[in-house]
């Protein structure tokens, strides 16, 4: 017996490395797809948001929204269908900028969570900031 213990604990040692190797790299890359996903998700939310408000990133948004079913969390896709029942809600009219915020933050934070596993800020903590490109004016001056 003494001939074989060494022999099954490098066996089994070798075994459990490649196994928690394995799961690692697998927890790596499903954590770094979200990560993709999620910041694609993230930058197609502002089509959403103030001045950078438009129906293209909108529409791409719902295109990464169909595909977030594959892989986002449970949290995330509820806080996800929370904001389109808003967008659907306030079709025709101004929406409410505060529950509209609130949504949207809301979907950040669930993807934080879900990256992170926890998060101490709140939905208020995202902020947007909206940048407006200003009008080109005629450089040509007339000279009296």
């Amino acid at each position: 017996m003494s001939f074989w213990f060494p022999i099954f604990t490098a066996i089994l040692a070798a075994y459990m490395t490649y196994y928690f190797n394995n799961r690692t790299k697998k927890e790596e890359s499903i954590v770094r797809f979200k990560e993709e996903k999620y910041a694609k998700l993230l930058i197609k939310l502002q089509g959403f948001l103030g001045d950078s408000a438009s129906a293209k990133t909108k529409r791409e948004f719902f295109e990464e929204q169909y595909q977030s079913w594959l892989y986002c969390s449970d949290e995330v896709v509820l806080a996800i269908n929370e904001m389109v029942e808003l967008v659907k809600d306030s079709y025709g009219k101004a929406p409410n900028p505060d529950v509209g915020r609130k949504a949207i933050g809301n979907i950040v934070l669930a993807m934080r969570k879900d990256l992170l596993g926890k998060t101490n800020l709140d939905y208020l903590a995202f902020q947007y900031t909206s940048v407006k490109e200003r009008p080109l004016h005629n450089q040509a001056t007339k000279i009296p």
